[in-house]
């Protein structure tokens, strides 16, 4: 594939979750690769902090508070966008929730409520508003929104999170299904064990490297930056005939069979 494919050259991009982790990788990626960043999650210093090194790395960014499970946050980030930017050309939907660690059965209503709140609802309705009022019109747009292997296979006392992650491969699917036509591209990104503040609980056991040896064909925790790569593929024209489909990167766990 030839350079430009790759290029993000006059396109805005809008992550959620920037402010951390697979987020800020992939607004930092997205930023050097030409592309104008927003970049939001629920507290604005975090990214600020990220928009500021995207600005004094010599890129393009700017900040937002958008927290992905509240209605009127995603109302307003895209009144926002419209009469700033004028134009969306990617959403990363990365930001993610998992309240409840246990049994699914025993997951009490509230933690339930918000992980779906955060999860699905919030993914799926920003993605509502970005299609119908930038990505449509322009009948143009590329959507990310990041799974997780999980949502195919459920991952020990993350039922809750996993169901959620399933939804949203669910979502990716249906949404490509029907923007297809006005050319708008909908894909997941499915990472593995990945060096992130929520999966830190994984992350930090002492028993992990066991656990590679004998599930990690790659043995070693995912880096942001390597869902970043992923991240930039899918949002460029490098992969403009990928549609409705789940990336999936992890290091060669789901090939090697049961956990």
């Amino acid at each position: 594939m030839a350079d430009k494919d790759l290029s993000l050259d006059g396109k805005v991009a809008l992550v959620a979750g920037a402010s951390r982790g697979i987020g800020e990788a992939a607004a930092k990626r997205l930023a050097r690769n030409g592309a104008m960043v927003i970049c939001s999650s629920r507290k604005i210093g975090d990214c600020e902090r990220v928009a500021n090194e995207i600005i004094e790395a010599g890129g393009q960014a700017r900040a937002m508070v958008l927290h992905l499970g509240e209605a009127e946050h995603r109302e307003a980030a895209i009144a926002n966008i419209k009469d700033t930017e004028g134009r969306l050309d990617i959403l990363i939907n990365n930001g993610a929730t998992s309240p409840h660690f246990g049994e699914a059965i025993d997951c009490p209503d509230s933690a339930w409520d918000k992980t779906f709140d955060v999860n699905v609802k919030g993914p799926f309705y920003l993605s509502s508003l970005a299609i119908k009022e930038f990505m449509k019109p322009q009948m143009s747009g590329a959507i990310v929104n990041v799974a997780s292997i999980n949502g195919m296979r459920p991952g020990f006392f993350q039922g809750v999170y996993s169901i959620t992650k399933a939804s949203v491969i669910s979502m990716t699917q249906v949404l490509a299904q029907e923007c297809g036509g006005f050319g708008v591209r909908v894909n997941a990104l499915c990472p593995g064990l990945t060096e992130t503040k929520l999966a830190s609980a994984l992350t930090g056991n002492p028993e992990l490297e066991d656990m590679m040896k004998r599930n990690f064909s790659i043995q070693r925790v995912g880096q942001p930056e390597d869902m970043a790569a992923a991240i930039h593929y899918l949002a460029s024209d490098a992969s403009s005939y990928m549609t409705g489909q789940c990336h999936i990167v992890d290091g060669g766990i789901t090939a090697r069979g049961p956990l």
